[in-house]
């Protein structure tokens, strides 16, 4: 019997009042898989993350984790099942030191918080700091684990967000926009660090403007346009696609397929 997909969509539909973000998606995404979802602008990407992450609630469809339905579970209950994501906007606590935003990310491997924000946790010798400064060691993050946050630059506090999210140990990572406001070097290491987890058995579902990244990460891509999708297959194969073309040169055809736009 063939392995259940890390991540399963069956006709997934989302409307904010009469406006219509989320017409009837579905795909599956295979475990271990590193997969793209692109599209231009309101395109209903971030929706779709919400959606999956249990923010938004679906209005009619399926989602499914490693073949368990959770359309109807709270997001808690999504992150304990094995869902992590970051956002486009970073949400670190600028007030915390690097090690302890990191540290926060472990908060589902307790028993509630109570273990995690003890005074013994946060000694230089308790198993969540190590864990959380081995972490951004193999992130290739080397920086005084101590150091605000707020100190540092956009791109490193990017990265920082990653390396937070992989510590609930998720099965299931989605990115929103890792790569922004990365410079090349940067860039082209999170892509590395990346295919790294993946291969240790990581699911990814990427949210990204940079296709240049997007061809290094990512073997798949599906491609949304006013809340439908449009493609779904190799990712070399984007920019050869009628629609998608259509889509991202604003064609006539496409864009009157519908009045509305998506989040």
């Amino acid at each position: 019997m063939a392995a259940s997909p890390a991540l399963a969509l069956h006709g997934v539909n989302k409307h904010f009042g009469g406006l219509s973000v989320i017409e009837n998606v579905s795909f599956e995404v295979p475990a271990g898989a590193r997969m793209a979802l692109i599209g231009p602008n309101g395109a209903g990407k971030t929706t779709l993350f919400n959606l999956i992450s249990g923010v938004f609630r679906v209005d009619a469809g399926s989602i499914l984790l490693d073949g368990a339905a959770v359309e109807n579970m709270p997001t808690r209950l999504r992150v304990r099942a094995g869902v992590s994501r970051s956002f486009q906007n970073i949400r670190l606590m600028p007030h915390l030191s690097v090690v302890e935003n990191v540290m926060l990310g472990q908060h589902t491997l307790t028993k509630g918080l109570g273990p995690l924000l003890s005074p013994l946790a946060w000694q230089r010798n308790s198993r969540w700091r190590r864990l959380a400064e081995e972490s951004l060691r193999s992130a290739g993050i080397d920086i005084d684990p101590d150091a605000d946050v707020a100190t540092l630059s956009y791109g490193v506090r990017k990265k920082i967000e990653v390396v937070r999210a992989l510590m609930s140990r998720p099965r299931l990572l989605m990115l929103d926009e890792p790569a922004a406001g990365l410079n090349p070097r940067e860039t082209a290491e999170l892509a590395i660090f990346l295919k790294s987890m993946a291969w240790e058995g990581l699911t990814l579902l990427v949210v990204e403007h940079d296709m240049s990244f997007v061809h290094d990460l990512c073997e798949r891509t599906i491609v949304l346009n006013f809340g439908r999708l449009i493609y779904q297959g190799p990712t070399g194969g984007v920019q050869n696609d009628e629609q998608v073309r259509a889509a991202y040169l604003g064609s006539r055809r496409v864009a009157t397929k519908g009045a509305h736009t998506a989040a």
